[in-house]
């Protein structure tokens, strides 16, 4: 008999009942559109972790601080800042492996200006800055390396205090109180949006470190130094040789550990999914069990349809039909079964998915693979779970089963 013929059959004794079918089916559907979701959940978001680490900035490098460790417990990364000034400035003249590197100096404080006041974060930064983040102006310019040399008072602030400062009017040539010292806006950055974590990264006012460092911080020491280099594959050389020059210019003997820690953004993508990932491996898992449910259902009906239709085994193996036929016929049905409920559960899925996404604004994937996967796995639970049902039919003795009422 050939495969078209089979699938025929196989649709006309689901049709025959339909109900009971569909019941059958309902564990298959449940299931493959629950993992569907689950899975879209999670490929949304390792999607959106992975655009949010991007934003960060062009084949980012960060250095910050290491570790200190007292009475033999270490005190965790960042505890022991050595970072300073001329770190940077020995990076910017001998590291060849980068594109760009920038000092970042941290103070936080209330900014006054235009309508109002808003506590935001103040980031001094050279002029490479724009280049390490690939953030560029929306009005305005960046400042420039004269007005880093003679400590001008201009700064570029981020679209969220632009808001808050300035609504509904163009920042750009107004004035700013940070600390009682008037800075001049010289520029108004692109929206950025959200980190991974959560931060805001519009919500910063951004001036030469010159200045922040003389006239708002007063720190000898840096919270970061910000680098990028010129494509992907230049990571690992470049976190090398800034490494080396890290360690000369701290005069770190060859058995000192380093006292500062260099990540690159791909470290950072990978920490912040690997939580994704279990989570969403976690969930799948769960959504898996309506499949087994599922298959269970399709194995009880499969036993059940072999009972109602002994005589008509019995006949088929009367007039010739051999105990692979029957199995093979059974079995057929079982898969279309599946792979039916599978398709149903795909569309449910799909479905679920779209309303979630719009309903709560949860970044979602389906991509072609999940879809071909789910269908896979679900001609996988037809053909496990209908195997002994249809081994069943097809042992049966034929005399035994034309006699059966």
């Amino acid at each position: 008999m050939n495969p078209l013929t089979l699938v025929r059959l196989a649709v006309k004794s689901i049709r025959k009942n339909k109900m009971r079918s569909l019941l059958t089916m309902l564990g298959i559907i449940i299931g493959v559109g629950a993992v569907l979701v689950m899975v879209a959940i999670g490929l949304g978001a390792r999607q959106q972790i992975q655009s949010q680490i991007s934003g960060l900035g062009t084949n980012l490098i960060v250095i910050t601080p290491g570790s200190s460790s007292s009475g033999g417990v270490s005190r965790g990364a960042g505890s022991f800042n050595r970072l300073q000034i001329e770190d940077w400035e020995k990076l910017k003249r001998e590291a060849v492996t980068i594109a760009g590197v920038s000092p970042i100096v941290i103070t936080r404080t209330q900014a006054v200006g235009g309508q109002g006041n808003w506590r935001t974060t103040i980031n001094g930064v050279s002029g490479d800055y724009p280049v390490i983040r690939d953030w560029g102006t929306s009005s305005g310019v960046f400042f420039n390396e004269a007005d880093i040399r003679q400590m001008r008072k201009v700064a570029v602030i981020g679209a969220t205090v632009a808001k808050e400062l300035f609504p509904g009017e163009d920042a750009v040539g107004q004035q700013v109180r940070l600390r009682d010292v008037p800075f001049q806006i010289i520029g108004v950055m692109e929206e950025k949006g959200q980190t991974a974590s959560g931060t805001d990264q519009d919500d910063v006012v951004i001036a030469p470190y010159t200045t922040v460092r003389t006239r708002l911080s007063g720190w000898n020491f840096i919270p970061q130094i910000l680098a990028s280099t010129f494509s992907p594959s230049d990571i690992p050389a470049a976190q090398e040789e800034m490494r080396l020059i890290m360690r000369e210019s701290h005069g770190l003997a060859s058995y000192d550990e380093d006292d500062f820690t260099i990540r690159n953004q791909n470290d950072l993508a990978d920490a912040a999914q690997g939580t994704t990932e279990v989570m969403s491996l976690l969930l799948a898992a769960i959504a898996s069990i309506s499949l087994l449910v599922g298959g269970i259902g399709i194995m009880n009906i499969m036993l059940v349809s072999v009972t109602e239709r002994t005589r008509e085994i019995g006949i088929r193996m009367a007039i010739g039909a051999r105990g692979g036929d029957v199995l093979t016929q059974f079995l057929v049905e079982a898969i279309v079964m599946s792979v039916l409920g599978g398709a149903i559960g795909v569309l449910i899925g799909y479905a679920s998915t779209r309303i979630l996404s719009n309903a709560t604004g949860w970044s979602t994937a389906i991509s072609p693979g999940t879809v071909a996967v789910a269908l896979v796995f679900s001609a996988a639970v037809g053909i496990f779970f209908g195997f002994y049902p249809a081994r069943k039919a097809a042992a049966l003795n034929p005399i035994e089963a034309l006699r059966y009422e």
